[in-house]
C-alpha cells in the first residue's frame, strides 16, 4: 500500500494505492481522469448560492483504490472507494465506483431496396450474439459495441467495431450520434435549484457529463455513445448476413450475426440496455424528423 496527495486539491485529497499500481499509472488512466474532472467540476457548482447543497456542500475527501486489472502495461479496469462528505458528516454520498471508461454502440438499420423509400416498412436491425461471461451467458444478443481505447475518436471507434463485429465497412461521416443530437440541448442543472427559488441564477450552467447513456451510474462510470446507421441494400445481401460468424478470434470474440425486425427489437434485445436506449433515441429523433435519409449500398 502507498499513499499520495492529489495535486492542486482543496481540501487535500489523499489517495491510497494497492501494491502493483503506481501514482503515474492511475493519473494517466483515461477513465480516472474523466471521472475526476467531471466530479470536481460538478462539486464546484455548489459555489452558486442557489444550489441545493450550497449551505452544506459536499467535498471529495479521499480515494482508495481497491483493485485493478491491467491491459498490457496500462490499467484497464479500476475499482475505487471515493469518500464524498459534507460538514455534517452525514455518512456521505455512495462512492464505490468501477472505472472502465467510455464505449460506443451502433444501431444499424437495414431496409431492402425494393421497399418504397421514406417508410418504416420492412426495416431490420443487426444484433451480435456472443458469450458474455459477466452475464453468465454463452449467447447474449446485443447491439454491436466496443470500448474506447483512449484516443477520443468516438466515430472512428464505432466504424471500426462495425467492421470487426459485423463485417460491414461504414464511413465515419455516415454515422449519426444519436446521444449527442438528443442531449446537447438539455440542461440538468435546474434539478438542483432550491424548491423555494423564484429565479434561476443557475440557468445555462450545466453539470459536466458526457453526451452519452450511463447504463449503471450507481456503481460504474461507463458511458456509451449511441450511433445510428441506416442503409438500403438488396435482399440477397441481407440474407448473406444472417448467421454470419465474425469477430476477432485472437481476442476471444466469437460472434454470430442475427437480423431482427425493427418493431421486434424491444423484445429480441430486451436484456441489452444499449438496444433499448438506442431504440428510444431513434424513435424520439424520428418523431421530431431529425434523422437523415437512408444511405444506399
Amino acid at each position: 500500500m502507498s499513499t499520495f496527495t492529489l495535486p492542486n486539491t482543496v481540501p487535500p485529497v489523499e489517495i491510497t494505492l494497492p501494491e502493483g499500481l503506481s501514482k503515474e499509472q492511475l493519473l494517466k488512466f483515461p477513465a480516472f481522469k474523466d471521472w475526476l474532472s467531471n466530479l470536481q467540476h460538478n462539486l464546484a457548482l455548489q459555489d452558486h448560492e442557489d444550489h441545493a447543497f450550497h449551505s452544506n456542500r459536499y467535498e471529495l475527501r479521499s480515494i482508495e483504490v481497491n483493485s485493478f486489472v491491467m491491459f498490457g502495461d496500462n490499467p484497464g479496469f479500476i475499482k475505487i472507494q471515493a469518500t464524498v462528505q459534507n460538514a455534517d458528516d452525514d455518512g456521505g454520498l455512495p462512492g464505490t465506483v468501477f472505472l472502465r471508461g467510455g464505449s460506443v454502440a451502433m444501431l444499424i438499420i437495414l431496409q431492402p431496396d425494393d421497399v418504397p423509400e421514406g417508410t418504416e416498412e420492412d426495416k431490420y436491425v443487426i444484433l451480435t450474439v456472443q458469450p458474455r461471461i459477466a452475464a453468465g451467458s454463452l449467447a447474449f444478443p446485443e447491439l454491436p459495441a466496443g470500448m474506447l481505447d483512449g484516443n477520443g475518436n468516438f466515430k472512428g471507434k464505432a466504424a471500426k467495431e462495425i467492421d470487426e463485429e459485423v463485417g460491414i465497412s461504414i464511413p465515419e461521416e455516415q454515422l449519426v450520434d444519436m446521444t449527442d443530437d438528443a442531449l446537447k440541448s438539455t440542461n440538468i442543472s435546474g434539478l438542483w435549484r432550491k424548491p423555494e427559488s423564484k429565479s434561476d441564477p443557475m440557468d445555462g450552467i450545466k453539470e459536466q457529463l458526457w453526451s452519452a447513456m450511463y447504463p449503471s451510474p450507481g456503481a460504474c462510470d461507463e458511458f456509451i455513445r449511441l450511433y445510428l446507421h441506416q442503409k438500403r441494400l438488396p435482399r440477397s445481401s441481407m440474407e448473406k448476413l444472417k448467421g454470419k460468424q465474425t469477430g476477432l478470434r485472437a481476442e476471444g470474440e466469437k460472434i454470430t450475426i442475427k437480423l431482427v425486425r425493427l418493431e421486434d427489437l424491444w423484445k429480441e434485445a430486451g436484456r441489452d440496455a444499449k438496444a433499448l436506449a438506442a431504440l428510444a433515441l431513434y424513435e424520439g429523433l424520428r418523431r421530431e424528423t431529425r434523422l437523415p435519409a437512408m444511405y444506399h449500398s
